[in-house]
């Protein structure tokens, strides 16, 4: 679940949600812009590989179910993503 204080306590002096969206709106548009053209380009293999698997009127339900079963492990997998891609536009920045 997301703390709304989560930045208070962070020793980083930030979630990494709120420094993805930092990047997001103040690093290089172009950069910005192909690293979530990338993202979107990964879940939509994503989306096809599930639909593939599970048919294309599962896939919410399936959704639905793994984010309430495996809160803690999507909220996990949410953080290191956003550290990713923050890592991907910075590395580019320089």
């Amino acid at each position: 679940m997301y703390n709304l204080f989560e930045d208070e306590d962070d020793i980083f002096q930030g979630s990494p949600k709120s420094k993805f969206l930092d990047i997001v709106f103040n690093a290089n548009r172009d950069l910005v812009h192909n690293e979530l053209a990338r993202l979107m380009e990964r879940m939509a293999v994503m989306e096809l590989m599930l639909q593939e698997q599970l048919g294309e009127e599962d896939i919410d339900a399936q959704v639905r179910r793994c984010e309430f079963e495996r809160a803690d492990d999507v909220e996990m997998m949410a953080k290191n993503l956003y550290i990713i891609s923050v890592g991907n536009v910075l590395s580019r920045n320089e």
